[in-house]
């Protein structure tokens, strides 16, 4: 057993020095602060924080039913135990039943020892159990929101969709150099908006994949994600100063390591102060790391928390990373350590700046990969990727996203044929003939995208169909009872993604007839 703060409340110091004796004898090892009226305990409770409280029945102008009453209303949970001269069977009993933990009779202490170590053991336990229960709540308080967000993110992927489509189709105004502006605007809001829902959607749900990582992107979800929790007080800075900056990792883990480090620093600026979220690319040689850490000098990504807080002690610094370790009310001591091993599974390493009274700073250092730039992103479309006014059904319920859709691939050279429900579909096949492609929203409610397909299938449908889909939907493979090519794509869909998916499309059509006629 660790050292107990032991805090008694007797007004007889022989009788004190008998107690203790008996918890000396046992090898228990303690400090302790000794009371005898009710200020001076009111006080040790908030300053002292002991782990047990050993108390006399009657003492003059206080007494022992007083101190357990004011424990139970302090809300500790610290253990309570009675050692008394006069306690008859009765009050004994009486004691137990308004919340004491035991009682002792001091002419016969022998089992005192025994009995401080089963209550703080039960003690342990029952924080134990309350934290668990805790644990379970929040658990399923965070199934509840990824419920929520699975809904939210659909319908806001398909209002942000129209702002891709549209911001692309303004860029085409080349010649008017206002309207390719506003463009490039409209179509980074809606790129942008994508990629909050969908870190969102991937935080509520736990995500647990590696994936190309961008710095913007992950403190620009932050930002939303901290809407709420920064006070007036707080001033919240965000500077990225490397846009393109993007590594290898896990977006949810590395999301959650930086919020909670956010929290940690609007904790310790009860008074205000200002809270800053830097990213920024540097370089490492061998000798910034330290024993026990994996020397990869190179190029690195930083991730910085700074706070003008409180500041931490050389005490506090030594402990900050010990399991359940706290300097918090009500805190795990798990959160630091969390994060610590999120950065380590990234291959990288934390540091920590700290100075009492004026404030921190956590620096996290991930390893760099090459950035990768979607063409799309710097407004670039390949010219190849212009159709040959070949036939696509595009099939989409919602009018909005049919119309962009369609104007898009018509303004790229495609004959476009667009239908808002399945059975429009297959009527416009019974009167036109098949298609070259099929372009299908995987998530229609009139005439499923499976009843659809089932019926393409049967009319001799047999090339390729991009679907339409959420990126949380299950595949479609081996649903979907068609012979011909089936891709996906994620919506919301860039012009360059649609192009360049419409047109591989096409040219593996092409080579399967082409097998097919070298065949006969």
């Amino acid at each position: 057993m660790s050292r107990i703060r032991i805090l008694q409340v007797e007004d007889s110091p022989l009788d004190a020095e008998l107690i203790l004796t008996e918890l000396q004898a046992d090898g228990i090892d303690y400090d302790v602060r000794l009371v005898d009226d009710e200020p001076a305990y009111l006080q040790a409770l908030e300053r002292f924080r002991p782990d047990i409280v050993l108390s006399d029945l009657s003492m003059p102008g206080f007494s022992g039913q007083r101190a357990l009453e004011l424990l139970q209303d302090h809300g500790a949970g610290i253990p309570f135990i009675y050692v008394s001269a006069t306690l008859g069977e009765e009050a004994a009993v009486e004691a137990l039943r308004e919340g004491a933990t035991d009682y002792i009779l001091k002419q016969n202490p022998a089992r005192l020892a025994s009995a401080v170590r089963r209550a703080l053991r039960e003690a342990e336990e029952q924080r134990a159990r309350a934290y668990a229960e805790a644990e379970l709540i929040r658990v399923q308080r965070f199934e509840s929101l990824a419920m929520l967000a699975g809904g939210l993110s659909h319908d806001l992927r398909n209002l942000l969709q129209p702002l891709l489509l549209a911001g692309d189709s303004l860029l085409d105004y080349q010649d008017d150099p206002r309207l390719a502006r506003l463009g490039a605007l409209v179509r980074d809001c809606g790129r942008r908006g994508i990629e909050m829902v969908q870190s969102m959607l991937s935080f509520a749900r736990g995500a647990r994949r590696a994936e190309q990582v961008r710095a913007r992107a992950l403190v620009d979800a932050l930002a939303l994600l901290l809407q709420g929790s920064v006070p007036r007080s707080v001033h919240l800075d965000i500077e990225v100063a490397d846009a393109e900056l993007a590594f290898e990792g896990n977006h949810t883990e590395l999301q959650q390591c930086l919020l909670n480090l956010c929290l940690n620093a609007i904790q310790a600026m009860p008074q205000g102060g200002v809270l800053r979220v830097v990213t920024s690319r540097v370089h490492l040689d061998g000798g910034f790391f330290e024993d026990g850490e994996e020397a990869l000098p190179g190029d690195f990504a930083r991730l910085s928390v700074t706070d003008t807080g409180q500041g931490m002690s050389e005490e506090v610094r030594k402990r900050l990373f010990e399991p359940f370790f706290t300097t918090k009310e009500g805190g795990t001591g798990l959160g630091l350590l969390s994060c610590r091993r999120i950065v380590a599974s990234h291959g990288g390493v934390m540091r920590l700046d700290s100075i009492l009274g004026e404030g921190s700073c956590f620096d996290i250092y991930i390893p760099l990969t090459r950035p990768v730039v979607d063409a799309s992103e710097r407004g670039e479309v390949d010219a190849g990727l212009h159709g040959n006014a070949e036939h696509v059904l595009l099939v989409v319920e919602e009018a909005g996203q049919l119309t962009l859709l369609t104007d898009t691939l018509d303004t790229w050279g495609y004959e476009v044929h667009a239908s808002q429900s399945g059975t429009a579909a297959l009527q416009w096949i019974e009167a036109c003939g098949l298609p070259d492609l099929v372009v299908m929203d995987g998530d229609m409610s009139l005439f499923s995208s499976e009843r659809t397909l089932a019926a393409l299938s049967e009319y001799g449908y047999h090339n390729g169909v991009l679907m339409l889909c959420r990126a949380d939907d299950p595949p479609h493979a081996g649903l979907l009872p068609i012979p011909g090519q089936l891709r996906r794509l994620d919506k919301p869909v860039s012009t360059r993604a649609l192009l360049q998916a419409v047109r591989e499309s096409l040219r593996a059509d092409a080579a399967k007839q082409h097998r097919h006629r070298d065949a006969f």
